[in-house]
């Protein structure tokens, strides 16, 4: 898989490199910050990275430029997939950045480095089109529930299934993990998509709509 990164801080992101190329994946690019990154991309003409992965806040102003540069790749380049690596839950970002394509997202929080596994299975599921979010950014989001978040429809199984779909699990992944039946776990879907008002949307971007629906409470 060809990926770009965009990390300020010089060790991680050599450290990124050293891992994605023991993996066998192929860094085109590393750089320092949001321009670069949005230019290592355009370098790249016809043959595209599949998959970057950029830090929300880089320089000058350590803000948003991350992001602004994520949002510019997704418009330009919709193909790119795009994972966000940022220090805390910056809910506003991350729905900005999910709400710009259906698929090929991502957002992690950076202590979920450490987790080899995790990091590189994210960055495989967005590189090939899927989503992965960060589990501990699902969980704060569907904690804040009231009588007036669309939230409050789901059962508790179903809040559990909406998670894992969120962190980009397939239907037997839910079912493995939750220790249910993947018809449950189809049964439980369709009972989202229901409460949703999602039925009427063909594909599999109902799954995203339904990870958009909550994004955005």
């Amino acid at each position: 898989m060809r990926v770009i990164l965009a990390e300020d801080h010089a060790l991680l992101r050599q450290g990124m490199i050293l891992l994605l190329e023991e993996e066998k994946h192929d860094v085109v690019a590393a750089v320092g910050d949001g321009d670069a990154l949005v230019a290592a991309v355009e370098a790249c003409g016809e043959d595209l990275p599949d998959v970057v992965v950029v830090d929300v806040r880089m320089p000058p102003t350590h803000t948003d430029e991350g992001i602004r540069a994520a949002l510019t790749i997704r418009e330009r380049w919709p193909a790119v997939g795009v994972l966000v690596l940022s220090q805390y839950v910056e809910k506003v970002y991350a729905t900005e950045l999910i709400t710009s394509q259906q698929d090929g997202v991502g957002y992690l929080l950076k202590d979920r480095l450490s987790d080899v596994g995790e990091f590189l299975a994210a960055l495989e599921r967005v590189g090939a089109g899927g989503v992965a979010f960060d589990p501990d950014m699902v969980r704060q989001l569907l904690a804040r529930t009231t009588h007036t978040d669309p939230l409050s429809q789901l059962t508790k199984r179903e809040q559990e299934v909406l998670a894992a779909m969120a962190e980009g699990h397939t239907n037997p992944s839910i079912a493995e993990q939750l220790f249910i039946s993947q018809s449950a776990v189809e049964k439980h879907i369709n009972s989202i998509f229901d409460k949703f008002a999602l039925n009427h949307v063909t594909g599999y971007s109902r799954r995203v709509l339904a990870i958009l629906r909550y994004l955005g409470t």
